[in-house]
C-alpha cells in the first residue's frame, strides 16, 4: 500500500497531479479541494494517497489533507453505489466541513447538486454516513459559518473533541465553557478537553 508521496510537483491540473519521487513520476487523481492547496509546479509536495487496485489498472488517488482522504474512504467503503470517481466528485463539489454539515443536517438538496450525484445517491450518503458524521458534523458546520475569535475557536475545537469521545453537544459545550472560565482564555484545546474529562470522571 502506498500511503503518501513526497517529492517534486511536476504537473498539476484540477483533476490530477504528477509527482517526481526520486526520478519516478507518479500520477494521482485528485479532488478540486486538494488542487486548491497545491504548491506551484517545481516545489516539494507531500500528497496522502489511496491505491485502488482493479483488474485492468492500479489507480492512485491523492489528497492534501487526512480529512479529505478519510472522507473519500468513508464514501467508497460505506455508501453503496459510490466508487472512487463519484467520491472525488463529492469532494470536488463541497468542502469537508460543508459536506459533514450537509450529511448531519440531512441536506439532500445540496448534495444532489454535485456533479454525478443524483437525489437517490445523495439520500444514501445522508442515511449511510449520518451515524459516522453525526452531531459533530453539524456543530463543525455551524461553527464554520461564524467568524470565531481565537478563544471561541479553541472552544469549538474542544467541543468537537469531546463529542468524538461520546459527549452530547450541549454537555460538551457547557463543560468546555466552564473549564475555560476557570482556566482562562489562554488555555489550550488540550487543557480544556482534559479539564472537561476530569469533571466527568
Amino acid at each position: 500500500m502506498i500511503n503518501f508521496l513526497h517529492g517534486k510537483l511536476v504537473e498539476s491540473i484540477p483533476t490530477h497531479v504528477i509527482i517526481d519521487v526520486h526520478g519516478v513520476g507518479y500520477e494521482a487523481l485528485i479532488p478540486l479541494s486538494s488542487f486548491d492547496k497545491l504548491p506551484q509546479p517545481g516545489q516539494d509536495v507531500k500528497l496522502l494517497t489511496h491505491l485502488a487496485i482493479r483488474e485492468d489498472a492500479h489507480v492512485l488517488y491523492g489528497f492534501m489533507t487526512s480529512q479529505e482522504r478519510d472522507m473519500f474512504r468513508l464514501l467508497i467503503n460505506t455508501v453503496s453505489g459510490i466508487g472512487p470517481k463519484i467520491a472525488l466528485n463529492v469532494l470536488s463539489g463541497m468542502n469537508i466541513t460543508a459536506l459533514r454539515g450537509a450529511v448531519a443536517n440531512g441536506d439532500v438538496k445540496s448534495l444532489s447538486q454535485i456533479s454525478g450525484v443524483g437525489k437517490k445517491t445523495a439520500e444514501r450518503i445522508v442515511v449511510e454516513l449520518k451515524d459516522k458524521v453525526g452531531a459533530a458534523g453539524a456543530w463543525e458546520a455551524s461553527s464554520a459559518e461564524r467568524t470565531l475569535s481565537a478563544a471561541d475557536q479553541k472552544v469549538s475545537d474542544a467541543v468537537l473533541a469531546l463529542m468524538a469521545l461520546g459527549f452530547k453537544q450541549q454537555d460538551a459545550h457547557e463543560s468546555v465553557r466552564a473549564s475555560q472560565a476557570v482556566l482562562g482564555e489562554k488555555a489550550s484545546v488540550e487543557d480544556l478537553v482534559r479539564a472537561s474529562l476530569k469533571k466527568r470522571s
